[in-house]
């Protein structure tokens, strides 16, 4: 039986990062991934597929075009789902081969394979050829990801009524979807298939959608879906999903409302692929969505030697953060020092159009009763804006007005998650409305909404040096 300083389940932003960084200290790693190929959820059902399939459809639809030659144009007129999964096969190739690459120069090994616990330090893998093998980890770490939630009551088949995962694989795009869920994941597809003049329907049992998020940026980004017709369905729970005998599906909500459309997504939730591991032989117990508990800053789990890290472990469930972890993990887990990440993290949401938040909401601030201005700016105040023919996107700050710093940044809009970083930067230097005013953006640039966003700030704030 080979024993390894640590292996790693799974090969995701979490998995890979951790397996790399103990390998570049020297350390004998082991990856074990059940997929077809390595890169777990992120490459092949997530994060790349859908922003690959988000900037295919704002490209084949002319989207962002459309501020100058109105909302009839299109670069493509007849889109079809092979348009769409010719440049996502094309990605998904490219991520995998330099993954692979990083993974033989770092002399990391993998196999494929499904693992699971024989005693807290031993894992048994089924490989796909019959073959098992038994293998031991000094530390392990468990970076499953998740995999989507499908309750028994929706008659899921893989073609009208469909998950997050199947939705790749469309023979045909429908001319209308209702999509449960108001979450992340729902939300990213429901506007991406609206930005390709599909009718869309959003329904969610919450009365309010990404209640995470500063609640101004909220609401604009909800007028721009509304001002394309697309529908939102909230407060209002989807009790069953019938198929019609004419192809369509129906779904009745509990108030007795029905939403008939072409095909459904159930987007609500996802949960830990955790059941297969057998987690009790390693003296461990997932929650009742299967995901593990960890301490937030080793990532071990209630047993020392096994850590957890990215989706699996919850929220944020980002791929940069799921990265972050692992490598904190990976580090704890072979006895090197792992310092203590940057505060500020950004979150970004790739739906049309963009959200990225990085900071306290406005919500947060008035909760812990901090005297706060904010500033604001419009993408269409700004020359960039109009080169390309932007009517929408805000990008908005938040200063304490006792020590002037920047304590959030929030943007709806073309570009956000490109231009959070900037207000990141400042945020975890700890800078304040002066950065802003007084540095040099370039110009014309989008950017440039930072500082008109930052003088209007400090124009309600006052000048410092005029009011003592």
């Amino acid at each position: 039986m080979q024993e390894y300083d640590l292996i790693v389940v799974g090969s995701g932003p979490a998995g890979r990062r951790g397996a790399i960084q103990a390998a570049k200290l020297g350390r004998s790693v082991l990856v074990i991934e059940q997929g077809k190929r390595v890169g777990g959820v992120s490459v092949h059902t997530g994060t790349i597929p859908s922003k690959t399939l988000r900037e295919t459809a704002l490209n084949l639809s002319g989207w962002r075009e459309r501020g100058f030659y109105g909302r009839a144009y299109r670069v493509k007129q007849e889109i079809s789902a092979d348009d769409l999964r010719r440049r996502l096969l094309i990605t998904l190739d490219h991520e995998v081969e330099v993954l692979e690459h990083q993974f033989a120069r770092n002399r990391v090994q993998h196999i494929r394979g499904k693992a699971s616990f024989v005693t807290p330090d031993t894992l048994e893998i089924h490989k796909d050829d019959g073959e098992t093998l038994h293998v031991t980890g000094k530390s392990i770490m468990l970076a499953v990801g998740t995999k989507p939630y499908r309750p028994e009551n929706i008659p899921f088949d893989g073609v009208s009524v469909l998950d997050s995962d199947e939705l790749l694989d469309i023979r045909d795009l429908p001319r209308s979807i209702a999509v449960i869920g108001a979450g992340v994941i729902g939300i990213e597809y429901a506007t991406i298939f609206s930005a390709l003049d599909l009718q869309v329907t959003v329904i969610d049992p919450k009365p309010a959608i990404l209640d995470f998020i500063d609640r101004e940026i909220v609401e604009d980004f909800i007028y721009q879906l509304r001002d394309r017709s697309m529908k939102l369905i909230l407060g209002q729970l989807a009790e069953s999903v019938e198929k019609l005998d004419n192809g369509k599906c129906c779904i009745t909500l509990d108030n007795g409302r029905r939403v008939v459309s072409d095909m459904v997504l159930y987007a609500a939730g996802r949960v830990g692929a955790t059941d297969s591991l057998n987690l009790p032989a390693a003296g461990l117990t997932a929650d009742s969505r299967g995901r593990l508990n960890v301490d937030p800053e080793t990532f071990q789990t209630d047993v020392p030697h096994i850590y957890a890290a990215g989706d699996v472990v919850g929220f944020p469930s980002l791929a940069s953060t799921s990265m972050e972890q692992g490598r904190i993990a990976a580090r704890v887990a072979i006895g090197a020092i792992a310092k203590e990440p940057p505060k500020y993290f950004p979150y970004g949401i790739y739906a049309v159009p963009e959200i990225s938040t990085c900071g306290l909401t406005e919500e947060e601030v008035k909760e812990r009763g901090i005297p706060y201005e904010c500033g604001i700016a419009r993408f269409r105040e700004t020359s960039r804006g109009h080169i390309m023919g932007l009517d929408a996107g805000l990008l908005k700050m938040i200063f304490s007005l006792k020590t002037r710093r920047l304590l959030g940044v929030h943007i709806v809009g073309e570009g956000a998650t490109e231009l959070v970083h900037i207000g990141q930067a400042v945020l975890n230097l700890k800078g304040t409305v002066e950065y802003f005013v007084e540095n040099t953006f370039n110009y014309p640039t989008l950017a440039e909404a930072y500082k008109i966003a930052g003088l209007d700030a400090w124009n309600r704030m006052g000048d410092p040096f005029q009011m003592g």
